[in-house]
């Protein structure tokens, strides 16, 4: 079903809490907020805390206390990774000694999940509270035994007993995949979410549109307890003023978020929630970062690279994605880029095409500013936090506000200023109009590059073409192993 069609919509998303009324907070005045936490806060330079993540906090630690499950819908770039990690770190401090994993956040790629537990890592470091992944980068067997401990594994399993408390985890919070996730659900001994207590579904709509082995039914059923699980010293721990152990049926707290959260009931219906709240920025769903500038640039289909480099030009030493419509485009668009001798400005790409190493490596160059501009298709969308990113170009427009929104918020977060600029051909100007009358904060102008620039590179056009041709030539003559490099 598309989710641009009208579809029905369940009461508890007619009334959402409005977080643009809401203000910052210094966290110094933060409410029931543990002194050692304010103390980390501190030490990460912060000292606001944004609407949103006020929000949760008074919806998890303070009057609210996870009495209800929350559905989040906030602009990209609002802080709402720390707005689930902060009330999460402070509800599992108390009981910081138990061995047991209470904490799952699910994000629908690698390189989200690496970002969400490099947060987690900052507050939980100092605090003694263990973060694992589980994203597929090394096998199941290697990535159990960083989340599991065998006691004696060293000498081997004991053959006359077996128990499922011979094991302990090794972290508090697990932040996955839905895929890995599921594979040691199934597969990996001593892996078990029955003590598990949060559970942050992020990027949501994404993560409920694709089955990825039906991971939702899969983690639900496994944070089912029975009578018969809960023995021992080990399972019975205050936890947020409730003695879990003495209640085994204990609510699973659950935490959705996304920048384009889905309104399709059949879907919201799968994660079983508790008296939802909905939280969002706004009536409309879509809502671009209050600080972004908006801009079309209309052109020729011919010459659109030509007034891409015209556009990175005029942008000088500035941060800035460039998002195309595939993996294909993106590594073609790169090369090509690369192919112009006096542009002067250093460009990479990250797309699917590319090993997980290799993008992972990217991604730290571009964080650190070894290069200045970041080719990508649509997998940089998601979530990715890259700190000093003033512009974003689409250069191929996107087919749905959803995918707007999502690039968009690769700039002007936290509070920060930036510009999206969306590169069309006169035929999608209509399009482009449709497009962002569904979002808020949609106005747009006109940008405009004087054509003696665009004539100006007409020649360095012809010889990129002909050197990315070459290349492409080259290419094939190489075999495939070398060929991906």
């Amino acid at each position: 079903m598309d989710e641009e069609k009208r579809v029905a919509v369940l009461p508890w998303l007619r009334h959402p809490v409005d977080l643009t009324r809401g203000e910052q907070l210094c966290v110094r005045m933060v409410p029931f907020m543990d002194r050692r936490l304010k103390s980390v806060l501190e030490n990460m330079e912060i000292s606001n805390l944004f609407p949103v993540q006020v929000a949760l906090w008074h919806e998890t630690v303070g009057p609210g206390n996870f009495e209800r499950d929350l559905c989040i819908n906030s602009p990209t770039g609002s802080g709402k990774t720390l707005a689930y990690a902060l009330p999460i770190v402070q509800k599992l401090l108390p009981s910081s000694t138990i061995k047991c994993l209470r904490a799952l956040v699910v994000v629908p790629t690698r390189d989200l999940a690496l970002q969400v537990k490099q947060v987690f890592d900052a507050l939980t470091l100092p605090l003694g509270l263990r973060v694992g992944l589980a994203v597929g980068q090394s096998s199941v067997v290697d990535e159990i035994s960083s989340l599991v401990h065998v006691p004696g594994e060293e000498e081997g399993p004991n053959p006359g007993f077996f128990s499922p408390f011979w094991f302990q985890s090794k972290v508090d919070i697990l932040v996955a995949t839905p895929g890995r996730l599921v594979d040691h659900v199934n597969m990996s001994r001593g892996f078990t979410l029955k003590h598990l207590r949060y559970l942050v579904v992020d990027e949501a709509d994404r993560l409920l549109r694709e089955d990825y082995q039906s991971w939702l039914p899969t983690v639900l059923k496994s944070t089912q307890s029975n009578n018969d699980d809960v023995t021992g010293d080990d399972d019975v721990f205050q936890l947020g003023g409730v003695e879990r152990g003495s209640n085994p049926h204990h609510r699973l707290a659950k935490v959705v978020l996304s920048a384009t959260l889905t309104r399709d009931p059949g879907r919201l219906v799968l994660l079983n929630l508790h008296h939802p709240l909905f939280l969002s920025a706004g009536q409309m769903r879509y809502r671009l970062p209050e600080n972004l500038e908006a801009y079309k640039l209309i052109c020729e289909r011919k010459v659109k690279p030509l007034y891409l480099v015209a556009l990175l030009k005029s942008l000088g030493e500035e941060k800035c994605v460039v998002f195309t419509k595939s993996v294909e485009s993106t590594h073609r668009l790169c090369k090509l880029l690369n192919c112009f001798e006096d542009l002067q400005i250093d460009i990479k790409e990250y797309s699917g095409l590319q090993h997980q190493r290799v993008r992972s490596k990217t991604l730290n160059e571009f964080r650190k500013g070894e290069f200045q501009v970041l080719v990508s298709s649509d997998a940089m969308t998601r979530g990715m936090d890259v700190e000093g990113v003033r512009n974003v170009i689409n250069y191929d427009m996107p087919k749905y506000i959803k995918t707007y929104v999502h690039r968009a918020g690769r700039t002007a977060r936290a509070g920060q200023t930036g510009r999206c600029f969306t590169l069309m051909s006169n035929d999608e100007v209509g399009r482009f109009k449709k497009l962002m009358k569904k979002a808020e904060a949609s106005a747009c102008l006109e940008h405009t590059i004087p054509s003696c620039l665009i004539e100006a590179l007409h020649s360095t056009y012809q010889s990129a073409l002909s050197k990315l041709k070459e290349i492409i030539l080259e290419t094939r003559k190489k075999p495939k192993d070398k060929s991906c490099q």
